[in-house]
């Protein structure tokens, strides 16, 4: 009775570690760096928007070229500034091979970012950065397809009485327009230009 216990224990932790190893990412690619990933991340899709010069675009405009494509907008106090800085500094770092990839900031708040105030507010960024906007329901479908979180919320700091919550990945979706990878808010612009570098 006691051997067949102590047989099922260790199944038990067998069957646990490899689960543990085959179910999470970070487990499963440090004990299986070579491992194959199955499917395809959903993230990315069609849109329609309007960029910084009035310009209507969509999402097959950019084919043939990599997309580093971040949610925000203008009125964004720090986390938008400092991922579009970090952007810019890392494809700066590329150097010629930033050449095969296009910036893109999307905005959420239809309201003050037109794209006049777009144009203004990215002059401050890389020089190819492409600023999109649009109406509110345009905007919620390119959210939707990046699987974008945003909200307008009330702030009394802020002269027009709102502002966003909104998530800060950077994605970076290939010239096929689906997802390759994607940077947390706190990489750093020489991260991400060393793995840049591996992709294109």
């Amino acid at each position: 009775m006691r051997a067949r216990l102590i047989l099922i224990a260790v199944l038990a932790f067998v069957l646990g570690g490899l689960v543990a190893v085959l179910a999470l990412p970070g487990v499963r690619d440090r004990f299986l760096p070579n491992a194959a990933s199955v499917g395809q991340a959903l993230v990315g899709g069609p849109f329609t928007l309007t960029d910084q010069t009035g310009r209507r675009v969509t999402d097959a405009d950019f084919r043939g070229k990599y997309m580093l494509v971040v949610f925000g907008f203008t009125y964004c106090p720090d986390v938008c500034p400092s991922s579009l800085q970090v952007i810019s500094a890392a494809l700066e770092q590329l150097g010629p091979k930033a050449d095969k990839m296009v910036p893109i900031f999307i905005s959420v708040d239809h309201e003050r970012d037109t794209p006049a105030q777009l144009k203004m507010y990215l002059e401050s960024f890389h020089k190819r950065m492409v600023g999109l906007t649009g109406t509110a329901d345009e905007i919620a479908a390119a959210a939707k397809a990046y699987r974008v979180y945003f909200k307008k919320v009330t702030d009394e700091k802020s002269t027009a009485g709102f502002t966003y919550d909104h998530s800060a990945l950077i994605y970076l979706m290939g010239p096929d327009g689906k997802y390759v990878t994607h940077f947390s808010h706190a990489a750093g612009p020489d991260a991400i230009a060393q793995r840049l570098a591996k992709i294109l």
